[in-house]
């Protein structure tokens, strides 16, 4: 098969998807290439039989779930364990829809700390599409929030903060720490309609595959699945002509198109281009700085568990932020490092989770488990604290020399350890966060070290920059060496925040859609 199109995008998560959307309405003809599936409309969440789901087909791994539309993920070597999902909707089937931000402060971090690098980008660049995309993701949130630039009007209330938000949230007034109800991205009208109808399901969140690929569709974008793009083609060194993709039968097929966009995520976009190498760019497609792969930041994570006598309803709630706080986000050189941490207060365990739960004190068989439970279910508060991890050049995606994944690409192999300032941050936070659960009544805190099971933020392996030596794409999302090839995707992030970075993904991938059209 041989096609032809004004654009092609590879990849139909969120930033496909806001990129097709705006492309397709204004008349372009696109398609994007997915080499998953559309998603089970009885996903996660969906049903009483949720938690089981996630501990299998829904797992958030790619090396547990093991579908034929995923490709194994060699973390071996890394701190974290990358977490993805492979189909319509990316990240958005499985996320938690935590909508958040970027701060002003984050753009700036060589400026106001002096390390890392500022992006060639402001907040202000990003304010107005942060805007737009509120709007189209369908956002609920609580204006006025002191620490956190909202702006614009987001189109539903914030979600109920449940009995458990409201005991962390008078806990944090007597300690005079910032708190808000926290953003969340739930959907179409017709999804928060049912959500209130019935109280508010694990399932509430937005996804793509709702929010946008319908619309782009009925605008004329084509979207095809069991498509795995094998390599972007080139008919000279800094022109490329379309992609080669792959059908599950196994059979190749080319594109051609004026112009590419990369949104296949942090580490499927990197491991494209290094696919991409040729005589002319041995190294890598884009990759004439060297940094394609590099500055891997992935989030180093943790929870602090509280436990509290009484039960609460909500564990069977939604799986977004009842409240957030940026209490500690913000760089305070006294506490021993530079950036900071931001928290989500979660639900409580249901009984499967509780069960499997990893603490010390979990019991795998025998009577102990009814207990553990009966302590566990339905009366834990989480808070989730996700550390700002500056990059470093040492953490990376590289391709295996020899195995191949399904899809016949090689197998990235994740090279990444945790930045000493962002494991600071954490322990700091982790105090803080056990005085926020013990001041709000909890009878028990429980807490651990990073985890490794929750690297769902992949950022900064295709940097933005000025400069062609020392990033791989422009503040427009064009590869330097191939301009007609755009990363659209967190790949180009300079820094990583410690905020929940899908709407910054998605708000560039607007922009760079924009710019292109412009």
């Amino acid at each position: 098969m041989h096609e032809t199109a004004d654009v092609v995008i590879v990849g139909a998560g969120p930033s496909g998807a806001v990129a097709a959307l705006r492309l397709a309405q204004a008349g372009l003809d696109v398609l994007c290439l997915e080499q998953g599936d559309w998603p089970p409309q009885s996903g996660v969440g969906a049903s009483q039989q949720w938690e089981l789901a996630g501990r299998g087909p829904a797992h958030f791994s790619p090396n547990r779930r093991a579908t034929p539309t995923d490709f194994a993920i060699d973390d071996r070597d890394s701190d974290i364990d990358v977490l993805n999902y492979t189909g319509v909707g990316g990240g958005t089937v499985l996320w938690g829809a935590q909508w958040e931000r970027f701060l002003p402060s984050d753009f700036r971090v060589r400026t106001l700390d002096g390390v890392a690098d500022d992006w060639p980008l402001s907040f202000d660049d990003f304010a107005p599409y942060y805007a737009r995309l509120d709007r189209q993701f369908g956002v609920a949130a609580e204006p006025g929030d002191p620490a956190f630039p909202l702006g614009g009007d987001a189109p539903y209330p914030a979600l109920p903060i449940m009995p458990l938000g409201e005991k962390i949230a008078r806990a944090h007034n007597r300690l005079g720490w910032h708190w808000w109800p926290g953003p969340n991205a739930v959907g179409t009208p017709e999804q928060m309609a049912d959500a209130r109808a019935n109280g508010y399901p694990p399932s509430l969140r937005a996804r793509v595959g709702d929010t946008h690929w319908p619309l782009a569709v009925a605008a004329g974008a084509n979207l095809r699945t069991g498509a795995a793009v094998q390599r972007v083609l080139l008919d000279r060194a800094d022109h490329a002509t379309g992609v080669l993709w792959r059908s599950r039968d196994g059979r190749e097929h080319t594109v051609a198109a004026g112009t590419v966009l990369l949104a296949a995520g942090g580490i499927g976009t990197p491991r494209l281009l290094l696919a991409s190498a040729g005589a002319e760019h041995p190294q890598g497609l884009g990759n004439s700085s060297g940094l394609v792969g590099r500055r891997l930041m992935l989030h180093p994570f943790t929870r602090v568990v509280g436990l509290f006598d009484e039960p609460f309803d909500e564990v069977q709630g939604y799986w977004g932020q009842l409240v957030h706080s940026l209490e500690f986000a913000e760089t305070d050189r006294s506490r021993g490092f530079v950036r900071g941490t931001k928290w989500n207060l979660g639900q409580g365990f249901g009984p499967v989770v509780a069960a499997l739960h990893p603490w010390p004190d979990a019991q795998s068989w025998g009577p102990a488990v009814a207990e553990h439970v009966r302590r566990w279910s339905g009366r834990a508060g989480i808070w989730g604290i996700t550390a700002d991890d500056l990059p470093d050049e040492n953490n990376r995606v590289e391709l295996d020399p020899v195995r191949c994944a399904a899809d016949g690409l090689p197998v990235p192999v994740i090279r990444y350890t945790a930045p000493a300032d962002a494991l600071r941050a954490l322990a700091y936070s982790t105090e803080r966060a056990a005085e926020s659960m013990r001041e709000a009544g909890a009878t028990e805190v429980l807490t651990t070290g990073p985890l490794r099971g929750f690297g769902w933020h992949q950022l900064g392996t295709a940097r933005m920059g000025d400069d062609s030596a020392s990033s791989v794409v422009t503040s427009e999302g064009r590869l330097h060496d191939v301009p007609n090839v755009l990363v659209i995707d967190a790949s180009v992030f300079v820094t990583g925040s410690s905020l929940n970075p899908t709407l910054t993904s998605s708000a560039f991938a607007l922009r760079a859609a924009e710019r292109m059209l412009a």
